[in-house]
């Protein structure tokens, strides 16, 4: 299956895409002509998108932003939401009825991005120091449930969710748990 968006069986990113892509682009003084020139995208894909009407690829959705100056996020979220650390929007689907990427959120990006896959066993903790300002974490629990403590607030992460922060404060991971706490963990500055 390709990297297409498909307008049908969707949750509403193809509606966000559609407005998203026309706002961003009148806020950026551009024309779909001059878009279609910037991005390579033909403006009738262009046309096409801002009425959805279109299935577009998630390449040329990057190509779009990019030519406007934008993330690729900015292009896809709900723009009634104002955090991009809960986007949780369907940019994929395949064939088969289980297939499709979720782009879950963001954190912004300069240096370093690392990926790590951790384990807790019942009654561990892992405290954390505060990195340095502007590193950010994503935990996404795969088995188990995680407990998450950011600066004396505790909050419980089942299997299937995930939570998305700055890591320059006091944080803790905790399993109170009777199973083994399992979380993928990227880290990135």
């Amino acid at each position: 299956m390709s990297n297409i968006l498909h307008s049908q069986e969707r949750r509403d990113v193809l509606a966000h895409v559609s407005g998203n892509l026309r706002r961003l682009r009148q806020a950026s003084g551009m024309s779909q002509v001059a878009l279609a020139e910037a991005s390579g995208i033909s403006r009738r894909m262009i046309v096409a998108v801002e009425a959805g009407d279109a299935n577009i690829s998630l390449s040329s959705l990057d190509k779009l932003a990019e030519a406007m100056g934008v993330g690729f996020v900015d292009l896809v979220r709900d723009p009634s939401r104002t955090s991009s650390t809960d986007i949780n929007e369907v940019t994929w689907r395949g064939a088969g009825p289980a297939s499709a990427g979720i782009l879950l959120g963001t954190a912004p990006a300069a240096h370093e991005t690392q990926m790590w896959l951790w384990s807790l066993e019942p009654g561990e903790t892992y405290d954390a120091e505060p990195d340095p300002h502007g590193w950010h974490e994503m935990i996404f629990v795969t088995e188990g449930v995680l407990t998450l403590v950011l600066n004396g607030s505790t909050k419980d992460y089942p299997a299937g969710s995930f939570a998305i922060y700055s890591s320059a404060q006091d944080y803790s991971y905790r399993n109170g748990g009777l199973e083994i706490a399992k979380f993928l963990r990227n880290v990135v500055s």
